[in-house]
């Protein structure tokens, strides 16, 4: 398996200084579940987010693919994504060193 990363950064960064509308709070509930349900499947590695809200703030999902295709349509079919509440950029991720050792490539 290789792995990869897609990183997230909101389309509307009012959305974390000002509130979520109901539907960016709706969607953002099943990108939340969408990540979970690839967690609980083995291939999500790592997600999280920067704690700040400027217009650097991003999220960041580390998971592992067959290929690139595989992993484009994995990050395209994220709720966040497929509904516009967030924009993504998909890059190939090696993870280095992580605690537990698990994953770790040399």
């Amino acid at each position: 398996m290789n792995q990869f990363a897609y990183v997230l950064r909101p389309t509307r960064p009012q959305m974390l200084t000002e509130g979520p509308t109901e539907d960016e709070a709706r969607v953002v509930g099943e990108h939340f579940a969408y990540l979970q349900g690839l967690l609980a499947a083995g291939s999500l590695k790592l997600a999280g987010r920067a704690t700040d809200a400027g217009e650097r703030t991003f999220g960041i999902a580390i998971f592992e693919a067959v290929d690139s295709a595989a992993a484009a349509a994995l990050m395209a079919a994220d709720p966040a994504v497929r509904g516009g509440v967030m924009r993504a950029e998909l890059f190939p991720f090696r993870i280095a060193l992580m605690a537990g050792g698990q994953g770790v490539e040399g």
